[in-house]
């Protein structure tokens, strides 16, 4: 069942087509997803609330190196992938290779783009897009203190004691 949730984009495309047909609301999120925590759930099953299929786009292996620098990412794409399909609140999960998801986003078309309250407004990937075409674009809560680079440091920390 979680392997199923994976999908390539042109398959996602026709998924999409089909529930938007059938009047489901389609909600989009984005990211690295290098190591999930907490933080992750939680805005993930937030993310969710809003409409009835969350799309989980994931930033590939490459671009998280470009994004995140070469130490980066710590778990593959097809782990990734797979620890975030495997959450209740994940409809389907894509990866996706550009640093940005603006293409993605402009393919698929959803009705709801969701992205962390630590995100300007002004600054969400294809925003425009999804206001343009009469979707909105929603904040979900940023739960401080969980992030994959504070992790990252806290493993570090107390392995080297």
């Amino acid at each position: 069942m979680i392997k199923k949730k994976i999908k390539t984009i042109s398959s996602l495309k026709k998924i999409i087509a089909s529930l938007k047909k059938n009047g489901k609301k389609i909600v989009f999120t984005n990211g690295c997803f290098d190591i999930i925590h907490s933080g992750h759930a939680l805005y993930l099953e937030e993310a969710k609330k809003l409409g009835d299929h969350l799309i989980v786009a994931l930033n590939s292996d490459a671009s998280v190196k470009k994004i995140k620098g070469k130490s980066r990412p710590i778990v593959g794409e097809k782990e990734r992938a797979t620890v975030i399909a495997a959450l209740e609140s994940v409809d389907f999960v894509v990866i996706f290779n550009e640093t940005t998801p603006l293409s993605l986003i402009e393919k698929l078309t959803p009705d709801v783009l969701v992205k962390g309250s630590d995100w300007k407004q002004g600054k969400i990937v294809g925003a425009d897009h999804v206001i343009r075409c009469g979707g909105k674009v929603k904040s979900a809560k940023f739960i401080q203190g969980c992030s994959t680079t504070q992790l990252i440091k806290k493993i570090v920390k107390k392995s080297s004691n």
